[in-house]
C-alpha cells in the first residue's frame, strides 16, 4: 500500500512538472483579468474625452463665471464680531450679485423664496446670503454654520426716528352716562390687645 501511494505522488509531481514546461500559445500566457482592467480604463477615458468634446461652450459652472462689475453698486456691510462683507449689485443683472468674503469675490445666484427675503447662493462653495430689510446674514450650507450675522449697511444701522404727534382731542367733551361711584376713605382699625 505504501508503494502504491508513493507511486501516485511521484506521478502527480511528474505530470505537473511536464505541464509547467510545455510551450503554450501567446494568448494563453497573458492573464485575462488585467486585460479586462486595461480595457475598462480605456473605455472610461474614452467616454470622458467624448463628453468633453460633445459639451458645447465653456466648461465653467454657473458659480465659476465672473460677475460683470461694470456699473455695479457697491455696498459695504458691517457685521457682528467685526466681520465685513461687500456686496456688488448690477442693475442690469438682477439674478446675480457678487459678494466679497475673506478676500475672495464669489458670484451668487438668486434663489426664489416664499417669504420675500432676498436669497443668493453659490453652490460650489456652499455660501448663502439672506437679506431682509432689517439685516443680512451669510451662511455656510456645506458645514451648516453662520459665517456672519447681524450684517447691516449704513442705512440699516441708522436709528429709526418715529415722529411724535399730539393725541387728537375730541371736538365735544363726552358726558358720562352714570354718576361716578363714591368710595369712602379707609378707616383706621384699632389694634387688638394681646
Amino acid at each position: 500500500m505504501k508503494k502504491l501511494t508513493s507511486l501516485l505522488v511521484a506521478a502527480c509531481i511528474t505530470s505537473s512538472l511536464a505541464y509547467a514546461q510545455a510551450p503554450t500559445p501567446a494568448s494563453a500566457q497573458t492573464p485575462a483579468a488585467p486585460a479586462k482592467k486595461t480595457l475598462k480604463k480605456q473605455t472610461v477615458k474614452q467616454k470622458a474625452a467624448k463628453a468633453v468634446q460633445q459639451k458645447p461652450g465653456p466648461l465653467l459652472d454657473e458659480d465659476d463665471k465672473e460677475f460683470d462689475a461694470a456699473g455695479a453698486a457697491v455696498t459695504e456691510v458691517n457685521c457682528e464680531l467685526g466681520n465685513k462683507v461687500t456686496l456688488y449689485r448690477n442693475a442690469a443683472d438682477t439674478e446675480h450679485m457678487a459678494l466679497r468674503w475673506n478676500q475672495r469675490v464669489h458670484r451668487m445666484t438668486k434663489v426664489s423664496t416664499t417669504t420675500g427675503a432676498n436669497r443668493y447662493e453659490n453652490s460650489k462653495y456652499g455660501l448663502v446670503w439672506i437679506g431682509i430689510p432689517a439685516k443680512g446674514m451669510l451662511l455656510d450650507a456645506k458645514r451648516g454654520q453662520q459665517l456672519a450675522n447681524e450684517c447691516k449697511d449704513a442705512e440699516q444701522s441708522a436709528p429709526v426716528v418715529v415722529p411724535v404727534t399730539a393725541p387728537e382731542t375730541p371736538a365735544e367733551p363726552t358726558k358720562p352716562t352714570e354718576p361716578p361711584v363714591q368710595i369712602d376713605p379707609p378707616r383706621a382699625v384699632p389694634k387688638a390687645k394681646t
